[in-house]
């Protein structure tokens, strides 16, 4: 059962010049606090690190969904004014209809024309920005995008956006084992795995398993409700085949400890676990989820979580404050900024588990 919690709960102090604008040089030369969420106890290193903590009992399970360049910029055929879409997914039953964010202003029945010549049919509003457009001719949308769309990366990532950023884009704000496209954002506590940390994990034989969580604009989105509990997540597509449930038993079995990259990861175990507590038995699941985790949740199947640093104020910050707690996790935060950690996607890490420090 959720607690009742007020959003002011969630704020906390924070200097904007701590936000990393760009990756680190080097794939996975983040620092990582690792954080004991018994005791609050806190020990600062390296992402690398992070082998040293796991053992060939536990289980890795990631995110391996893909960021695809949903974002494209067009101009009204009526007016000449420019309006940024971003594709989230189709809308069924017809292929052609895809539901977008949109930024400018729009009307039913507007045309929106890109520079290679194809263009969209603006089909209906859904509010709060969202719209249903209609393709014309693009064909297969993954590729097109591929050709004319920009990475969407954060807001709060503040650049030029100049065409150099974007090639570093599509390489970095993507994990390494990204392979089913459907993201409008990275799930970036798995941005810091490098191919050589995951030969690495190879060798010492801790075993990965993977699924997907395509991340929607929701992930962006504040909580406007002064009372959490009030507040609705955006549904996002999950995918947990029966794979990933086999391999949680296993290490059940083994006494070992099911490790979740990342807080979209968090969200799709737990949508797929039958019944609550430590133990619990992830079932095959394929749909949509719009679980929204806050303290005093009870977590069915995770351990342990590699996470980044979160907003405040925001769903990510209230499910790691349910997994560690809040006032050890603001303090973990506290002293992250006093020690200079970089902050939020393209930031530094924490690994949170149970067990000295």
């Amino acid at each position: 059962m959720n607690v009742t919690m007020k959003l002011s709960d969630f704020d906390y102090p924070f200097d904007r010049s701590l936000i990393a604008q760009r990756p680190p040089a080097r794939r996975g030369g983040s620092r990582l606090l690792v954080l004991d969420r018994e005791n609050g106890a806190m020990r600062h290193g390296r992402f690398p690190d992070l082998l040293e903590e796991l053992t060939p009992d536990d289980l890795l399970v990631v995110n391996q969904t893909r960021v695809w360049p949903a974002r494209v910029i067009g101009k009204k055929v009526s007016t000449g004014g420019v309006v940024e879409l971003l594709f989230l997914h189709a809308v069924p039953p017809s292929a052609d209809c895809w539901r977008v964010v949109a930024k400018g202003q729009l009307r039913d029945g507007q045309r929106i024309a890109f520079p290679d010549g194809h263009h969209v049919d603006v089909v209906a509003s859904e509010g709060e920005g969202r719209w249903q457009v209609r393709l014309n001719g693009q064909g297969d949308l993954a590729s097109w995008l591929a050709r004319v769309g920009h990475i969407p990366v954060p807001p709060y990532i503040t650049r030029s956006g100049s065409a150099a950023e974007d090639r570093l884009d599509r390489r970095r704000y993507q994990t390494v084992y990204a392979s089913v496209p459907g993201s409008v954002a990275a799930p970036t506590a798995g941005l810091h795995f490098s191919a050589a940390q995951l030969r690495r994990l190879d060798a010492r034989k801790i075993p990965i398993a993977k699924l997907t969580l395509h991340i929607g604009v929701g992930t962006f989105q504040p909580i406007r409700c002064e009372e959490i509990g009030q507040h609705r997540m955006a549904a996002e597509y999950a995918e947990v085949d029966a794979a990933v449930g086999g391999a949680i038993a296993a290490t059940r079995r083994r006494g070992g400890r099911v490790v979740a990259v990342g807080t979209s990861t968090v969200r799709a175990l737990e949508s797929a676990v039958d019944g609550t507590g430590n133990g619990g038995r992830v079932r095959s699941f394929r749909g949509w989820t719009d679980l929204f985790i806050t303290p005093g949740y009870r977590f069915g199947v995770v351990d342990a979580l590699v996470t980044n640093f979160h907003l405040p104020k925001s769903s990510l910050l209230c499910l790691v404050s349910a997994f560690a707690g809040r006032e050890r996790l603001l303090a973990a935060y506290r002293a992250a900024a006093a020690s200079g950690y970089r902050f939020y996607s393209y930031g530094d890490a924490m690994f949170i588990r149970r067990g000295g420090v």
